[in-house]
């Protein structure tokens, strides 16, 4: 079984470079495994407790389907169903669901709400989407690269759109793995800076190049694969409107990756909303990944699972 240096997985860099690779290493096993029908009762007995604030498609079925696979039941706590959603403290939430399950994944508005729950839960406790951070997603798509290309060193990844959550994970995994990453946003939507500088310091070991830019050809220049997202995330309906006409230049096109690498890849991490942050044409082509991306979640959120459980 794996085992890593850390009790949560809130941020990309709760775990070391080399626990990222075993975890990796770990997943190929689990994912073949299940293609081969091997029954894998790795968390027999487990449970794990799913609090979500945000819904969502991929991460509910992705950790519930996991758990189930590997022996273990997970619990669905939409914000409603329990007291949390009445005005109960998060602190208090975290201590009782430790006296009952075994790990807690949480999808929340705020990240302080991960951290708030992390710091008092006695169990592991997963970040499965907050505001700052997406690092499940994150730990998906470059075991995703990883499988195109057998390597990250001297690979290059271009995220074009909304430097969000999804953009700060991935700049910081980046970082740690030694791929070259360059992000492209307009001004008011750059990724935040403290996390740039915090990637820079992690890039100066592992030897990666970082570049944010507002300039969409230049990031995308010589580009392995190319990352997007949608560009109205949950809560942002007040401001959809500006938001859109303020990235309307950052679209994933055909034309765009005539400046890419040949053999350049499309990724998502999905949902989509093809005419908007992508062109349908792209990403239902035969150089996109997005469903690779998509079906990892399931393998590596397994690996992370017997990882921290």
């Amino acid at each position: 079984m794996l085992k890593v240096n850390t009790k949560d997985f809130l941020s990309v860099t709760d775990f070391t470079k080399d626990e990222i690779l075993n975890i990796f290493k770990f997943t190929e096993m689990l994912k073949k495994n299940l293609y081969n029908k091997k029954k894998q009762n790795l968390l027999s007995g487990k449970t794990l407790a799913m609090i979500f604030e945000k819904s969502s498609t991929r991460t509910r079925v992705s950790f519930e389907a996991g758990m189930l696979q590997l022996g273990g039941h997970a619990l669905f706590l939409n914000k409603n169903d329990i007291q949390l959603g009445r005005g109960e403290p998060i602190s208090d939430t975290a201590k009782i669901l430790s006296r009952y399950v075994d790990c807690i994944m949480i999808r929340s508005l705020s990240h302080d709400t991960v951290v708030e729950l992390a710091k008092n839960a006695t169990v592991p406790v997963i970040n499965g989407l907050s505001d700052s951070f997406h690092p499940c997603q994150s730990l998906a798509d470059f075991f995703t690269i990883y499988e195109f290309k057998k390597k990250f060193r001297g690979v290059k990844l271009s995220y074009i759109g909304d430097g969000n959550n999804v953009a700060n994970s991935l700049i910081l995994c980046s970082a740690m793995l030694g791929i070259d990453i360059s992000v492209a946003s307009p001004e008011k939507y750059m990724p935040d800076t403290k996390i740039v500088e915090k990637a820079y310091k992690l890039a100066s070991n592992s030897g990666a190049k970082i570049n944010i830019t507002p300039n969409i050809n230049e990031a995308i220049k010589d580009s392995n694969f190319i990352y997007t997202d949608v560009w109205i995330s949950m809560g942002e309906d007040s401001i959809a409107s500006d938001k859109k006409k303020d990235l309307a230049g950052y679209k994933i096109t055909k034309e765009l990756l005539y400046n890419c690498a040949d053999d350049c890849l499309i990724m998502h991490c999905l949902p989509a909303h093809r005419g908007e942050e992508i062109d349908a044409d792209v990403i239902d082509s035969d150089r996109s990944i997005v469903f690779d991306q998509a079906e990892n979640r399931l393998h590596v959120q397994k690996a992370i699972l017997c990882s921290l459980i």
